[in-house]
Order: structure tokens, then C-alpha cells, then sequence
């Protein structure tokens, strides 16, 4: 889909919904507040409403306080086009997409290869480090000067997605526009331990006993971790350990795939699947095997079942990519 249809979309309407994908991290809230504030020097009329709260450690983020949390009562929200970022497939996007049902336009902006093109415009671009850089590119287009307060946003968002820049979705375009942010003298510092060096000490204590529990399989090309109920009964889990777990995992020689399996603590015989790949396992290819999706090198999905049993069912899957 052509960026100038994207922009022609803008021009066309007055009144926007944005949205993302449920379990909000950087990039998706990086991307939907400055894709607001972009809409606002437009002299748009704009509403960011998610599935879920602003989560722990984000909120240094500006215009923070535009983020509305999903509820019944917003039913009769009015709209002319209803913006879905950094989401690949609808159903992400938790409720939320029940607000449109006088199925007004949908602009779809996303960067992952599993996208399933359900917008009326659909701008998917795979190869970009995150739906962040995509935002910066659309400013662009737009022509629109960027601002202290987007420039924060814009980089939070691609520093998230691009694990502090060290994946493989980086490129030269992606440090190009960081040094355009750079210009506005981020606190560097501040964000990046807002965002990966803020952990609350009972978090810490839970983590290293996630550690504790590593396992290999397939001569040690295959690490995993699990996260069962019983280890988050009666706590309240402030930060998402998730990329933590999977940061430890990578870093183990010879291991190609790291997988994560968590409990759900809302909803009985519910895995929570990550996966992470060094490169040469495509787990996309795996999550979508099991009605998930993502990126090559990172993915997820939500399975049905026992802990035991849905951990050895996403191994034999993994092993045999790796025949």
C-alpha cells in the first residue's frame, strides 16, 4: 500500500480512533501518541483508546494522560476513521474493535510480517524496525516538523523494538531518523531505565527464580523458561519480565531458539508462548502453526491447554524446524 494513500487518508477525515495490540509495550504506545499528536498539528480530532492500562515504567511518556482504557460506555464514540497500529491482526486489539461497528474506514499500520491486511488501507512494511520508524516516516510525508514531545516517543518506540538497536531490524534508515530525534537532547539516560532498568525488588526476586528453572533441549539449541500460576499467586506483578527472561536466553552459546511459556492467571489452561530466534529459526513460521504471529526472530501465541502439555507440543514443533 502506497504511503500516499495513507496520507491522502488523513487529509479525508476530520475524526480519528486510534488503537494497538493488547499487552501495550514501547513501540505500540510510541507509535499511537505520536501518530496523535501528528494528527493534531493537522488540527484533527483525535481519541487513543486501548485494551488495556498504561503499563509499568512508561509513564514518563508525554501526553500519557490521552490514553483512554477501554469500557462499554464508550459505544458511542464517534469516528470517521478508526487507526490500528503496530497490530497484525484485529482481534489484538482486545474490545477495542467493537467500537467500530458502523465499520468506518480502517487504516491498518504495522511492521510485522504476519499482518493480515484487514484494514480498508493497509500499510505494512515487514522489513522496518518498528511501526515507530513508520510514524517518523509519515511525518515526512505529511510534512510536518517534528516536536520535542513526538521526537521522545518516536524513539522510545524504536529503542523497545529494536532491543536498544541490536536486532536484526535495524538499519541505516532507523539510524538516520534517530539522529533527527537525538537533535531535540533527549534524556537518554532516563528513558532507557524507565524502560529496561526499573524492576521493583519483589519483581527481581520472581525473575531470578524464572531463571533458576532454564532448561535445553535439542543439544542446547532449544532454551526455555515457564512461568506457572503458583508463582504469581497473591502478587502483584508490576513489570513485564517477559523480554528479560528472553534477554538471558539469547545470551546462552549455541542457542538458536528461546521460548517462554506463561500461564495466564485470568483465564484456566491458558499458555502465554514468546519465542526468540537467533536468525536461522523463522518462529513466526512457529507462532502462526499456532494461531500467533510476529516477526521472524520474535513471536508469540496464546495456546490452549495444560502447561506440560503445550510446552511439548511448541518443542516438537521447534525441533523439527530445526531438521
Amino acid at each position: 500500500m502506497s504511503l500516499k494513500k495513507v496520507v491522502a487518508c488523513i487529509k479525508n477525515n476530520k475524526n480519528f480512533l486510534i488503537t494497538s495490540h493488547t499487552n501495550l509495550e514501547g513501540d505500540a504506545l510510541g507509535s499511537e501518541l505520536a501518530f496523535y499528536n501528528l494528527l493534531k498539528k493537522l488540527g484533527k480530532a483525535a481519541t487513543v483508546i486501548n485494551e488495556d492500562n498504561l503499563p509499568y515504567g512508561y509513564d514518563f511518556l508525554p501526553q500519557k494522560n490521552k490514553l483512554i482504557k477501554f469500557k462499554d460506555n464508550l459505544k458511542e464514540i464517534k469516528f470517521d476513521c478508526f487507526v490500528v497500529l503496530d497490530c497484525s491482526d484485529l482481534s489484538r486489539t482486545g474490545e477495542v474493535y467493537r467500537l467500530n461497528s458502523e465499520k468506518k474506514t480502517i487504516l491498518n499500520i504495522d511492521h510485522h510480517i504476519s499482518n493480515q491486511k484487514f484494514g480498508n488501507i493497509n500499510w505494512v512494511e515487514p522489513h522496518v524496525s518498528s511501526c515507530s520508524e513508520m510514524i517518523y516516516k509519515l511525518s515526512k510525508a505529511l510534512g510536518l516538523a517534528l516536536d520535542r514531545d513526538t521526537a521522545i516517543l518516536l524513539y522510545t518506540g524504536i529503542l523497545a523494538d529494536t532491543g536498544s538497536f541490536r536486532y536484526s531490524n535495524v538499519t541505516s534508515f532507523t539510524h538516520k531518523a534517530v539522529s533527527k530525534l537525538l537533535k531535540f537532547k533527549l534524556d537518554i539516560p532516563h528513558i532507557y531505565r524507565s524502560v529496561y532498568e526499573n524492576i521493583p525488588f519483589a519483581d527481581m526476586k520472581l525473575l531470578t527464580r524464572i531463571l533458576l528453572g532454564i532448561k535445553q533441549e535439542a543439544k542446547g539449541r532449544i532454551v526455555w523458561f515457564q512461568v506457572k500460576r503458583d508463582m504469581l499467586r497473591n502478587k502483584k506483578l508490576f513489570f513485564d519480565l517477559s523480554e528479560h527472561v528472553l534477554s538471558f536466553g539469547r545470551a546462552i552459546k549455541d542457542a538458536q531458539v528461546v521460548v517462554l511459556f506463561k500461564e495466564n492467571l485470568g483465564v484456566k489452561n491458558e499458555i502465554r508462548v514468546n519465542f526468540r530466534s537467533q536468525g536461522k529459526v523463522d518462529v513466526n513460521r512457529i507462532a502462526q502453526f499456532f494461531g500467533g504471529g510476529g516477526h521472524k526472530a520474535a513471536s508469540g501465541c496464546t495456546i490452549k491447554g495444560k502447561i506440560d502439555n503445550v510446552r511439548r507440543m511448541v518443542l516438537n514443533k521447534i525441533k523439527d524446524s530445526l531438521k
